[in-house]
Order: structure tokens, then C-alpha cells, then sequence
């Protein structure tokens, strides 16, 4: 099978899986989507979701987040994995936001990636989600499906991004890297994953595990 025809088989597989893929972090606007998102480093999405729908009730934006303060904050996310350093990030990140962007979440990647952890996969799932610019986020299901289906070669999640952009439409990209993470969750998982089981890699074939 060609690269070309790979392409064209995975793409209509996970539209015809997936065809209109959800969200999975709860939000109702870019700051909460930001949060949302510094909390679900190495913490599932369900356990972000259940943590959030607390922590939102009584902090919704950078005001009641700085009025909060660190040690509350920690109390409400203390499930999440890392929560100390993330009560610290979402702190900072929220004083800035207050102090010099009027309570704002910036538009850039620049300046998004400059707020306390920040790193380039949340600004881009900020930029494509909240903003409607075009990114293509890179998580570890991304990352581990395009190497499997010789899409990259996974060397880097830079170039793993990189390769992905290239292949896909840019239209396309909020969709692809919504339903990519959906289908490796479902269907072609790290451990114990079956080729032979899988609707994609039982057809276009499988490289490494």
C-alpha cells in the first residue's frame, strides 16, 4: 500500500469512526479551556473534568484564581497528577493574565508559551480550540499512531507535528488531531495492542509496537 493510499484509508476509517469527535476537557471559555488543559499533563481527562467542574465553581477567570490563591487551588486539584506545581503554574498564569493582559488569554503563540506551564502542545490546543487558528497538538496518542502508521518517523514530537501538517489538510486539523487521540484511546492503545484487532493497522500495517 502507498503512502497516498494509507493516508486515504485512515482518513476515511476515522471519519467514518469518528465523524464529529467531541472535546474532552469541560469549558466554557479560553481561560477555562487553558486550565483544563495545564491540569491534564500526566492526569486523565475524566479526572481533570471531575476536578474542574469544583475548581470552576468558585474560579472561572484570572480574578478569582489570583483571590483563590495557591493553597486552595492545590486543595481543589490534589487528585490531578503534579498538582503542586500546577497550583503554582495556574497561579502565576493567572496573575499574569490579570496584570498584563487585562484578564485576557493572549492570541500567540509566543505569548502563550511564555505564561507558567505553557509548552508548545497547550498553546497549540489553545490556538486551535479556543481560537480557530490553525495548529495540529501533538499528545502521546498522536505521537505513538503516526509513527505506527509510518506517517513519521517518530524521532520528535516536533517532527511527529511537522509530518502531520504536511499530510493532512490544514482545515482538517482540528478534526484529525481530535479523532487521532480518540482512536488511540480506543482502538490502538500503548500497551497490549492486537494489529491484527485494530480497524487501521490491520490494514495499512504496523510499525514498531
Amino acid at each position: 500500500m502507498t503512502k497516498k493510499d494509507r493516508i486515504a484509508f485512515i482518513t476515511q476509517k476515522l471519519d467514518e469512526l469518528f465523524p464529529d469527535p467531541p472535546i474532552p476537557l469541560n469549558f466554557k471559555d479560553p481561560f477555562t479551556l487553558l486550565v483544563a488543559v495545564a491540569l491534564s499533563a500526566q492526569c486523565t481527562d475524566a479526572r481533570v473534568n471531575l476536578v474542574t467542574a469544583e475548581l470552576f465553581k468558585v474560579a472561572d477567570t484570572p480574578a478569582k484564581m489570583v483571590a483563590l490563591g495557591i493553597e486552595k487551588i492545590a486543595e481543589y486539584i490534589r487528585t490531578c497528577g503534579l498538582y503542586q506545581n500546577k497550583s503554582k503554574n495556574i497561579y502565576k498564569l493567572s496573575q499574569i493574565l490579570v496584570e498584563k493582559y487585562g484578564g485576557e488569554v493572549p492570541r500567540t503563540f509566543e505569548e502563550l508559551e511564555a505564561l507558567p506551564g505553557v509548552g508548545h502542545k497547550t498553546a497549540s490546543v489553545m490556538m486551535i480550540h479556543a481560537f480557530k487558528t490553525p495548529a495540529f497538538p501533538v499528545d502521546t496518542h498522536i505521537h505513538r499512531l503516526a509513527a505506527r502508521w509510518g506517517l513519521s518517523d517518530g524521532s520528535s514530537v516536533e517532527r511527529t507535528e511537522a509530518d502531520l501538517k504536511k499530510v493532512f489538510p490544514k482545515e482538517d486539523w482540528e478534526r484529525k488531531h481530535l479523532q487521532i487521540i480518540l482512536f488511540g484511546r480506543t482502538y490502538c492503545k500503548a500497551m497490549g495492542h492486537k494489529k491484527e484487532e485494530c480497524p487501521i493497522c490491520s490494514v495499512v500495517g504496523c510499525k514498531g509496537k
